[in-house]
C-alpha cells in the first residue's frame, strides 16, 4: 500500500517555518485519519520551541507543532465504529508521521491518530469552536481547583485562558468576578463585572469595597500577584493558572492572611467533553477568542510572529479548507 503524503507546517530550524511534504504511518486497526479544517497557533510552547529553547525530544528541528486542531473524520480503522466517518472532531495532536518529529504533530493536513486521541464535536453547531476544547479544559480546571460557587474572584490577566476563566466563573456560581488587564482590545472581549486596566486606573479604587475570596493569576508576572495579594480576604486562595520558572512576591501578605496558593498543572480526565457541552449548550462563548485567521496561503512566518507578538491577537486560526468554510459558514447563515 502507497503511504499517504499530507502537507504539513515544519518548524525546521530556529526561526524557520516551511510548508512541505510528509508521510504519514499506516491507518492502524484502532487509528482514525482526519482531513483538518482548522488549527492555532500556541503562544506559550510552539513560541518556545519555534526559538530553539526546548532542545529536547519531540522538539528535536525538524518537527510538526500543533496541538489544536480540528477536521473531518474521513477513515477509520477495523476496530473502530464506521459511523464516525463525517464526523468533525477535535484532535489533540499525533505522532502519525514517518519522516519527521512531531511536536504535537496537529498541523497537518491530514492526521492519523489514535481514536481515543480525538474528541468528536456532535453537538456542536460551529464546530471550528472545537479549536478552544484545550484552553477552555485549562480555564476549567483553574476554576474547579478555585472552588468559586458563592465567592468573590478576581482574575489577573484576560488573555484567552484568562478570558475563559472569568466566563466560566460566572457560570459555575462566582457572586462577582472582577479583572485586570492593561490592554483595552482584551478588556471589551471580556465578560467580566467589573474591569479594571491598571496602566489607566487606579486598581485601589476600582476595586475599593471588594475584598476577594479568591485570585487566580493568569498573567505569570510577579508583580501583578503580588498587587493582586492586597485585595484577598484572610484565608483566601490564590490559584496559579500559568506556567512560572520560579515564584517571587512577598511572603508577609500570604503569612498575615494565611493565605492558600494551589498550582494548576493541566486539564483533568473529562474536562473536554464537558467544555465541548458548555459550547454546544451555548453556556461558554469560546468563538470570543478567535480574532485573527490566516490559511496556508498566506506568509505562515508572518501569521505566527503575529501570534507570538501582537497582543491584540488572542488566537489565529489557520484555515485549511478556506472554500469549504466559507461554504459552510454561508450555510449556518
Amino acid at each position: 500500500m502507497a503511504m499517504k503524503q499530507s502537507k504539513a507546517i515544519v518548524f525546521s530550524g530556529v526561526r524557520q517555518i516551511e510548508l512541505r511534504e510528509v508521510t504519514l504511518k499506516p491507518v492502524s486497526s484502532t487509528d482514525v485519519l482526519v482531513e483538518t479544517w482548522w488549527s492555532s497557533i500556541s503562544t506559550g510552547t510552539e513560541k518556545m520551541a519555534l526559538n530553539g529553547l526546548i532542545p529536547s525530544p519531540p522538539f528535536i528541528f525538524p518537527f510538526i507543532p500543533g496541538y489544536e486542531t480540528v477536521g473531518k473524520i474521513i477513515e477509520v480503522g477495523d476496530h473502530v465504529n464506521q459511523n464516525l466517518i463525517g464526523k468533525f472532531a477535535y484532535v489533540a495532536g499525533s505522532f502519525g508521521y514517518q519522516d519527521v518529529n512531531a511536536a504535537f504533530g496537529g498541523a497537518s493536513q491530514f492526521i492519523v491518530c489514535p481514536v481515543e486521541s480525538i474528541t468528536v464535536l456532535d453537538d456542536i453547531a460551529d464546530p471550528q469552536c472545537g479549536i478552544a476544547l484545550p484552553l477552555g479544559a485549562t480555564a476549567l480546571h483553574i476554576v474547579d481547583l478555585a472552588g468559586v460557587q458563592g465567592k468573590k474572584v478576581l482574575v489577573l490577566g484576560q488573555g484567552a485562558v484568562g478570558i475563559l476563566a472569568a466566563e466560566l466563573a460566572k457560570h459555575m456560581g462566582a457572586t462577582l468576578v472582577a479583572v485586570t488587564e492593561p490592554h483595552d482590545n482584551r478588556l471589551r472581549i471580556s465578560s467580566a463585572d467589573i474591569k479594571v486596566n491598571p496602566e489607566r486606573q487606579d486598581v485601589s479604587a476600582a476595586l475599593a469595597g471588594h475584598e476577594f475570596d479568591v485570585l487566580i493569576d493568569s498573567t505569570g508576572i510577579m508583580s501583578a500577584i503580588e498587587t493582586g495579594l492586597r485585595f484577598i480576604r484572610f484565608h483566601g486562595t490564590v490559584i496559579f493558572g500559568g506556567y512560572y520558572q520560579r515564584i517571587n512576591i512577598d511572603y508577609s501578605q500570604a503569612f498575615d492572611k494565611e493565605l492558600s496558593f494551589i498550582a494548576a498543572r493541566q486539564w483533568a480526565k473529562g474536562d473536554l467533553q464537558r467544555v465541548r457541552q458548555l459550547i454546544a449548550d451555548g453556556k461558554l462563548n469560546a468563538s470570543k477568542i478567535f480574532t485573527h485567521r490566516c490559511t496556508l496561503d498566506d506568509d505562515l512566518m508572518s501569521a505566527y510572529s503575529k501570534a507570538f507578538n501582537d497582543l491584540n491577537c488572542m488566537k489565529m486560526i489557520i484555515h485549511w479548507q478556506p472554500e469549504q468554510t466559507e461554504a459552510a459558514e454561508k450555510g449556518r447563515s
